[in-house]
């Protein structure tokens, strides 16, 4: 493929500008990620004595469990988790995603074996770290503007990788060794690159809706479309419910949901309001199409509504499925799949950093020169402004290049305004 060479400069040196600025970013994403992977393992040790009990005796109520978490919890439980194992201590959930807490009750004697706030564990503030660099919502936008920049980056380095007189093994399948350090170390960068970039693309798009600005356009989207959750599926009051007095027990909910027969962690969510239901629902993230969210009438026991995967609109099926793939939770292909990702993603960018300080001269920055005849196409820039629109932070800071370029030209006297 015959390539123009004055584009590809160009190219290649917004490639290493991007680069240069994003890459101890990317470097702590990919450490952080690569840690977070083993929050499983790593959480095991600290659950394990809250969760295990001796079965003895006759258990209590779930009744009595919930008046002993409702005076013992931080926040009044809205959930409790059915477990199949005897051995196993009650959990109560309070709250969701960051603010969540779970409080374990021993079903045998009501002893409160402890409680365990998200928000104050070590994974919580690693993962906040990975999000939000500990910066909260200004953290946020960093991340999605370097998360914006790695997509260009793959793009660009995509063209300017792409072989011009036919493939070799060496220095396109394999490192070449025998041309001196910084060729290998440019090498293991490019190379990783070029045959990872679809799945890091794939990565990307599972942490893009965790942003603030295209999370929160994406979500928009959604309400616009109607293809995220039915409005019924969190949240459902019933009329049917005004003129009853007592309520059945929790017990008889959660012998509902054991018969269910449910795959992943199940829950039973409490009434809120006068009007409100008894929902069960089931969180497996190994499987997602086997998600249900089933209400009853806490007054008669009887189902009044049932959402099924197939339920949920398009987006935001594929908005949880991208999420779930980025976390690793399609069983253990998906977390060795995540972790050799994360793995190849910090190498091919310290290789890269390694590469860039053997070429650096004192005093210079070693920014790729582009020739002063060079001007770009319509479609590049139709290209760009695709992406700036695509990615809302990605057109701002290319925008405001484009207003800083414009001032450093007319104080230097020039009429021209490029990106060159």
């Amino acid at each position: 493929m015959a390539k123009n060479n004055k584009l590809n400069k160009w190219l290649w040196k917004w490639h290493f500008i991007a680069g240069l600025i994003s890459l101890p970013f990317i470097l702590l994403l990919s450490a952080t990620g690569i840690f977070y992977l083993f929050k499983t393992q790593y959480e095991k040790p600290i659950y394990k004595p809250l969760q295990e009990v001796v079965a003895k005796g006759t258990p209590l109520t779930f009744e009595e469990q919930r008046e002993i978490a409702n005076e013992n919890a931080v926040k009044k439980p809205n959930s409790v988790v059915v477990s199949l194992d005897e051995n196993k201590s009650t959990e109560f959930v309070s709250g969701r995603f960051g603010e969540a807490s779970s409080l374990y009750v021993n079903p045998y004697n009501g002893e409160v074996m402890g409680e365990v706030l998200v928000e104050d564990s070590f994974m919580f503030k690693v993962r906040k770290l990975h999000g939000e660099l500990l910066m909260g919502g200004f953290g946020t936008k960093i991340v999605e503007l370097i998360a914006c920049w790695m997509i260009v980056l793959i793009i660009t380095g995509l063209f300017i990788w792409w072989p011009e007189r036919g493939w070799n093994v060496k220095g396109y399948f394999i490192p070449r060794t025998k041309l001196g350090k910084r060729t290998f170390y440019r090498d293991v960068h490019a190379i990783s690159g070029f045959w990872m970039s679809a799945l890091f693309l794939l990565v990307l798009a599972g942490g893009l809706p965790w942003t603030d600005v295209w999370g929160g356009a994406f979500r928009w989207v959604q309400e616009q479309t109607n293809t995220g959750f039915p409005a019924t599926w969190g949240m459902y009051q019933s009329e049917a419910n005004e003129g009853n007095t007592k309520m059945i027990t929790l017990d008889e909910m959660v012998a509902k949901a054991k018969t269910l027969d449910l795959n992943g962690k199940v829950r039973v969510v409490f009434p809120r309001g006068k009007n409100g239901v008894y929902s069960i629902t089931n969180l497996n993230v190994k499987d997602l199409d086997t998600q249900k969210m089933i209400h009853f009438n806490p007054y008669t026991g009887e189902q009044v509504l049932q959402h099924n995967w197939e339920d949920i609109g398009v987006l935001m099926r594929a908005r949880l499925w991208v999420m779930s793939f980025h976390q690793g939770q399609f069983g253990q292909w998906n977390w060795l799949l995540m972790l050799f990702t994360g793995i190849v993603l910090f190498v091919m960018s310290l290789s890269a950093l390694i590469s860039y300080m053997m070429r650096k001269r004192k005093g210079d920055w070693g920014i790729p020169k582009v020739p002063k005849s060079f001007n770009a196409s319509k479609g590049v820039m139709v290209l760009i402004a695709i992406l700036g629109i695509l990615l809302p932070l990605f057109g701002l800071s290319v925008l405001l290049i484009f207003i800083f370029a414009k001032i450093n030209q007319k104080l230097n006297g020039k009429q021209k305004v490029t990106l060159t």
